[in-house]
């Protein structure tokens, strides 16, 4: 992901940490999902075209740098995750749709990274994401993962996209590749300079994607972060976009801790490994449903969607035991096999809007890059003697 935007500090923050539960109401009407809530402009083709050769383009380079493929955006790893997602019982239903129409338990896959296409020191800071890949899922399929039993859920650490759409998406990305593999000791020094001037601004009740984006991301705890689709999605009968924030206290505690990199450039995956070698974790997937197409639209991605009209609700509960952390090579392997795109899922929570629309063949391109160039295929993962293959066992 690239440059994001973030809503007032005031009041919304606090709001999306407490979560509202699901017999909280009333709630607003949701909107009623159609087909003709997109709009496919004339010239979009094109754009999806060049997101594609800059994905390519970031792919290439990174192969060559470092010899094996990795993915165009979000190619450092700071966790490999197994656990299992739980929908709540007793959802009204307008939230018992599609994964959460009906109560159960599910194994999960979570990895957590950083946004560039280059392996970076974690002291370039930029903005933190979370891939889930939910196994055991039944139900019509999209187009492209009929075969597989998996629902895939991309999210960010800011509520909204950077750009409204995928034509300015994809000269943002162009800019991106431009810069891939570029003087990553410079990339230090101006992160270090962003970081500060982010701080300054969030001293007085501010926050800049921009700036986030280009470095300036705070060296907080990605175990701390709440995380968001950022982009709209179906949600069944309805349209919502979908948020993963931090739930036990362990968790909690970490909201806006820094981590001391101590001079290590995979200091956040350490980071990570110690917080599970001694606690576990929850969070809550929530929804928020949109309530109104002119404060929420689904064309323009980077439109924070107003939590006075329609707050985010919780369906789910999301867990992960300590443990030891797994050795590199075998954590490399899991990581090489696995894909994840929003296109992988069910029907009934389709991508809406055009950064979405985009997603679907640009990130099929990038994946069979990778996928050929390491010679590992991916595996989409099913039960497999009662629980996840990729588990801890």
């Amino acid at each position: 992901m690239l440059d994001v935007q973030y809503p007032p500090a005031a009041g919304a923050a606090a709001a999306r940490q407490a979560g509202q539960s699901a017999d909280a109401g009333p709630w607003p009407q949701p909107v009623r999902y159609s087909p003709a809530l997109e709009h496919v402009e004339p010239d979009e083709a094109e754009a999806v075209a060049e997101v594609e050769r800059s994905l390519t383009k970031i792919a290439d380079i990174t192969y060559r740098d470092e010899g094996r493929g990795l993915r165009a955006v979000h190619a450092k790893s700071h966790a490999l995750l197994h656990g299992e997602l739980r929908v709540l019982e007793h959802l009204p239903p307008m939230l018992a749709q599609g994964l959460f129409a009906q109560a159960g338990v599910h194994p999960v896959v979570l990895r957590i990274s950083t946004s560039p296409g280059d392996l970076l020191d974690d002291r370039v800071s930029t903005p933190r994401g979370i891939a889930m890949k939910v196994l055991d899922v039944q139900g019509e399929r999209l187009p492209g993962s009929e075969q597989a039993t998996t629902q895939d859920f991309l999210m960010v650490n800011a509520p909204a996209f950077g750009q409204p759409n995928v034509q300015k998406f994809a000269g943002a990305l162009k800019l991106l590749a431009a810069t891939t593999d570029k003087a990553e000791g410079a990339k230090k020094l101006l992160s270090a300079l962003l970081r500060g001037t982010e701080k300054l601004l969030e001293a007085v009740g501010a926050e800049s994607g921009t700036l986030k984006s280009l470095g300036g991301e705070p060296l907080h705890h990605p175990l701390g972060e709440t995380y968001f689709s950022a982009v709209p999605f179906r949600f069944g009968d309805h349209v919502a976009k979908f948020s993963l924030a931090p739930l036990s206290p362990s968790l909690q505690a970490l909201h806006g801790a820094d981590v001391d990199l101590k001079g290590e450039p995979d200091g956040l995956r350490l980071a990570v490994e110690s917080h599970f070698a001694e606690h576990g974790a929850e969070w809550e997937l929530r929804v928020q449903l949109c309530t109104d197409l002119a404060a929420m639209p689904i064309e323009d991605a980077s439109v924070v969607w107003p939590e006075d009209l329609s707050p985010y609700i919780a369906v789910a509960r999301v867990s992960v035991p300590a443990h030891a952390p797994r050795p590199a090579d075998v954590r490399e392997r899991e990581e090489d096999a696995l894909f994840f795109s929003p296109w992988h899922g069910l029907a009934a929570h389709q991508p809406l809007g055009s950064v979405n629309r985009a997603r679907r063949s640009a990130y099929a391109v990038s994946g069979r890059a990778r996928a050929e160039r390491n010679g590992v295929p991916f595996v989409e993962p099913g039960r497999s003697g009662g629980g996840c293959p990729f588990g801890h066992g």
